[in-house]
């Protein structure tokens, strides 16, 4: 066969999935044993951080960090308290960026590689592709879910997490000019698996929060008299269950219409939306589905490579 010295630009759709998203990082260092280094990353939420730690050269860095986290390094990035400014200490969430992933600085122009994310304009619902400018801001927009962080204001507008509208962001990696997209949906079988329904596995809480689960729990029992050992489900389960299937149904949604060439699905359920510690787990099995879906991957690349006209068959 003769190849052309121009490979196909690959690019890669990285999802939202909150602590899932640290297999990304296991999925992009399998690809790259593979030989196929993207030219084109576009992220969304927790996406958008692996995404840019890979732009800069910097994945190597943020695993060391990432596997280093524990439960109580996690609760450190929490701000309980209220006003307007979310659950997660921003500040302490931009250090930590800063310092393992990308520079304060540093503009997206800078990366040799094609990189870009999404938010969504919370006036209008429309998705915002950050593919310029400070990533520092791009990513703080991208992941800003709802009620967990602070909105970011950019342009007059304020902007959250880009899940809501392009959880896997297929479409942006077309717009960056890749050829062959390879996505990875990080919510493929998790619906429903956050919710807790017996009373002994009710989530602990603290503070208001045990207030307004007892209120909860007290009033179901009130309505449902003969079913007292039913108990609802925890407030953060409430949260990660829609979440999943808000994220679910858009993404089925956004990728019949603009279907990747390979789409990645760990397995994941059991990994839940905050549990960032778990990032072991979670990184092997990211490894771990693209060693089952390597045979995939080679022949949908070789035929990507023949139908571009980039590797001719010799006569």
């Amino acid at each position: 066969m003769k190849s052309n010295p121009d490979p196909v630009r690959i690019g890669l759709a990285l999802g939202g999935g909150a602590a899932r998203g640290w297999s990304h990082i296991g999925i992009i260092q399998a690809l790259e044993e593979m030989g196929l280094r993207p030219d084109v990353v576009a992220g969304c939420s927790i996406g958008s951080i692996v995404g840019a730690a890979q732009a800069a050269g910097n994945l190597a860095e943020l695993k060391d960090w990432v596997l280093s986290l524990r439960r109580r390094d996690v609760a450190g990035f929490f701000d309980i308290g209220w006003g307007n400014k979310g659950l997660i200490d921003t500040e302490r969430l931009q250090r930590f960026l800063h310092e393992h992933v990308v520079e304060q600085n540093l503009l997206i122009e800078d990366f040799e590689v094609r990189y870009g994310s999404v938010a969504t304009d919370l006036g209008n619902g429309r998705e915002l592709w950050f593919t310029d400018g400070s990533v520092m801001k791009s990513i703080m927009a991208s992941i800003a879910l709802p009620g967990l962080f602070a909105p970011v204001r950019h342009n007059n507008r304020w902007l959250v997490d880009g899940g809501l509208v392009n959880p896997v962001p297929v479409s942006l990696c077309h717009a960056l000019g890749a050829e062959v997209v390879i996505a990875v949906n990080l919510n493929a079988d998790i619906l429903g698996k956050h919710l807790n329904l017996k009373k002994d596995d009710l989530a602990a809480s603290s503070g208001f929060m045990d207030g307004i689960l007892g209120t909860i729990k007290t009033y179901s029992a009130s309505i449902f008299p003969g079913n007292r050992e039913v108990a609802p489900p925890g407030m953060l389960d409430v949260l990660a269950s829609s979440v999943n299937i808000t994220q679910d149904r858009i993404t089925r949604s956004r990728m019949a219409g603009d279907p990747p060439d390979i789409l990645i699905e760990p397995h994941l359920a059991h990994i839940g939306l905050l549990e960032f510690h778990r990032a072991e787990e979670a990184i092997a099995e990211g490894r771990d589905c693209i060693k089952r879906m390597q045979p995939a991957i080679e022949y949908t690349m070789k035929y990507a490579l023949r139908i571009s006209g980039k590797v001719l068959e010799e006569p």
